[in-house]
């Protein structure tokens, strides 16, 4: 875990902050692509070639905006001074849809008592 610490160290905070909230947000888009089009488009047209393809290029995306998100949590941890708790909520948080925009608004903050 060292070296992602020394590889986010050269940024200044806040623009590890935008890039955390910025994948936030975009985490969550694809996911909705992903299980809210991309999925439904398959199942009304089974044998289309369309849906299979956008399926692909969506879960990539989406499969890359997770692992950003995951890899952006440990600064943010750091920035925002989160305990155990609140870490392993944030982790916890990409593995269900639309919950990373939670994470952004309620615990991406400063002002948190």
């Amino acid at each position: 875990m060292n070296f992602i610490e020394k590889f986010f160290s050269k940024y200044p905070q806040e623009k590890i902050i935008k890039w955390f909230k910025q994948v936030c947000v975009a985490e969550a888009i694809t996911c909705f692509l992903l299980y809210g089009v991309a999925m439904i488009w398959k199942r009304y047209d089974d044998e289309g070639l369309l849906p299979t393809i956008f399926i692909i290029i969506i879960g990539n995306v989406h499969g890359l905006f997770f692992t950003l998100y995951l890899l952006l949590c440990l600064p943010a941890r750091k920035i925002y001074k989160w305990d155990d708790e609140d870490f392993v909520f944030a982790l916890l948080s990409a593995f269900f849809p639309f919950a990373t925009i939670w994470v952004d608004k309620k615990l991406a903050r400063f002002d948190r008592e």
